[in-house]
């Protein structure tokens, strides 16, 4: 199968596994490909009469299902550009994204629809509910998904010729998703990602996990917002035929179980935390409690043989059919992947970015035997390069080249400018090396970006800048401490002596703890939940500063 479009990759693939069960809800009857590319075609047609012409962007902010691949394929379908957003953004970063990608037309769920509600109605005209949900208080028009088809395809069959030709037109070089890496007003940056960048991307994974078939099912449990899960575990497997089955929320282990015990997936995209829960709540939970274990474990050949039996407790409790457990997203702890390995899990580690759509290096699945700490090799296609390395060391900034590499950011040509170099090259901001064997390894940020075990990326300016306008705090940083985020506060003490007037040192000291506590509720109320602050610190001095007054973070982030 050879495609230069997403377009092509669904008229291929629901041509060649017509009958096949291709996406669905766990628990739920799958809908056939022939089914979604029907859906796909009526939904486009229907779309261009609501006047969804080429390079207009529709937004999709909606938990996964069926319905979301849906929307997204019918969209691109149209030459028009598909705005992914994360579910766990909060409302002011859902309302910034929605104005200033000038989306007209929002997919979404009732879970989430109440963020849109603020929204202009003269900028969104349309909402339309994945999971069939009303709300009839809502100011602007909310119709349901079903309901739209229906009442929009006696007059869309006669656009389906026009919109097929349309379809046909849409080349490698089109857009296909604006994609925000970070929420919060004033420093997203909105990664451009054309059908190209996504199909060079699936044909590079392939190559590395080229043993898929059209009986594997791919368990989806992260948001297909994510480019993570949406080439990996939506269009890779739609290229080979497979069942994608949809947990439709973050599942608890319980509920993961479960869903596991009755789908039996084959392969399933997972972040470092998952499988470092899995590792913490049931491998050294157990071993805590049973002393002979813990000290079986220090014996070689007896703890050969009691990784491989929980290993195979493990591979049940996937449903025992897993051939692929991708691990990607952010770094995986080194203990966690050292059980992984002895317990014999087919686990690969890779690496990318939003910007890379996303693979970078990864695999090989079979064969060559990737070192524990490493990302694999770079993947088919993809040129990876250390810039200026350590002469000692050889670490240095990694710089990608490969077709799937972005086009920039959208209006933004400062930020553009400073990732894409010279001779295709993006910078990715990541310090690592490469050994002797090609085999990649992350040492840390050359940016101040923090990726916890979550896998999201999180900016720590843009919550420094909602601190810094608290009236109280005069300067602010956010770092990681313990794969959480610490916020340094040194407060105005000219504010503090103002409202703490005759009081005691005591007093003072119990009314910053208070303004504290106080602000954590208030902050974290406004952040995503992978980004809320665990712990506030407060300093006694200002930070040390350069001489464009910018705080020298990396003197209080180091060794973190």
């Amino acid at each position: 199968m050879s495609f230069t479009t997403l377009n092509q990759l669904l008229d291929q693939s629901c041509a060649a596994y017509g009958p096949q069960p291709a996406l669905a809800l766990a628990f739920e009857a799958p809908l056939s490909y022939a089914r979604i590319h029907a859906q796909v075609c009526t939904l486009a047609a229907v779309l261009h009469q609501e006047g969804i012409r080429r390079k207009d962007k529709v937004a999709i902010l909606a938990e996964n299902s069926p319905n979301w691949a849906i929307a997204y394929f019918a969209i691109i379908r149209l030459g028009a550009v598909a705005v992914p957003i994360l579910p766990d953004f909060p409302p002011a970063d859902v309302r910034h994204i929605l104005a200033e990608a000038r989306c007209r037309i929002i997919f979404t769920s009732q879970r989430q629809i109440e963020k849109t509600y603020e929204l202009e109605r003269a900028r969104l005209k349309t909402i339309i509910t994945l999971d069939n949900s009303q709300d009839p208080s809502a100011s602007h028009q909310v119709i349901p998904f079903t309901q739209f088809m229906e009442e929009g395809a006696p007059l869309a069959e006669k656009t389906m010729a026009k919109v097929a030709k349309i379809a046909a037109d849409v080349d490698g070089r089109d857009l296909a998703s604006v994609i925000y890496t970070s929420g919060t007003s004033g420093h997203s940056k909105a990664v451009m990602l054309s059908h190209g960048n996504f199909c060079a991307n699936v044909e590079s994974a392939d190559k590395i996990l080229n043993v898929a078939t059209p009986e594997w099912v791919f368990l989806s449990i992260l948001p297909m917002s994510h480019t993570y899960e949406f080439t990996i575990g939506l269009l890779l497997p739609l290229s080979r035929g497979c069942r994608v089955v949809y947990a439709g929320k973050a599942p608890t282990p319980t509920f993961l179980e479960r869903i596991c015990k009755k789908e039996q997936p084959h392969a399933l995209c997972v972040v470092p935390m998952v499988m470092e829960k899995i590792y913490k709540k049931r491998v050294l939970a157990a071993l805590h409690e049973k002393r002979i274990l813990r000290l079986a474990c220090k014996v070689g050949p007896l703890r050969r043989t009691i990784m491989a039996r929980i290993g195979e407790r493990l591979k049940a409790f996937f449903g025992g059919r897993l051939e692929i457990l991708a691990i990607g997203g952010a770094a995986l702890n080194h203990e966690a992947e050292t059980f992984l390995s002895e317990a014999g899990l087919p686990y690969i580690v890779g690496y990318g970015l939003t910007e890379s759509a996303p693979l970078l290096s990864g695999g090989p699945v079979a064969g060559v035997k990737i070192p524990i700490g490493s990302c694999g090799r770079p993947i088919p296609g993809v040129e990876l390069h250390i810039h200026k390395p350590d002469p000692h060391t050889g670490i240095g900034e990694i710089w990608a080249r490969g077709n799937n590499i972005m086009r920039g950011y959208e209006d933004n040509a400062a930020a553009t400018k400073a990732t894409l170099q010279e001779g295709g090259w993006l910078a990715t901001g990541d310090l690592g090396y490469l050994d002797d064997h090609g085999f990649l390894y992350i040492m840390g940020r050359s940016k101040s970006v923090i990726v916890l075990s979550s896998g999201e990326n999180i900016y720590p300016e843009t919550i420094e800048e909602k601190l810094n306008a608290v009236e109280w705090i005069a300067e602010a940083l956010v770092v990681e401490t313990n794969n959480r985020l610490e916020a340094k506060i040194y407060v105005d003490h000219d504010v503090i002596d103002r409202d703490t007037a005759g009081k005691s040192a005591d007093e003072r000291l119990s009314y910053i703890r208070d303004l504290m506590n106080r602000l954590k509720t208030e902050i974290n109320s406004r952040l995503p939940v992978y980004s809320k602050i665990h712990h506030f610190t407060e300093r006694q001095e200002p930070f040390i500063k350069t001489a464009t007054h910018k705080i020298k973070r990396y003197l209080y982030t180091e060794g973190q």
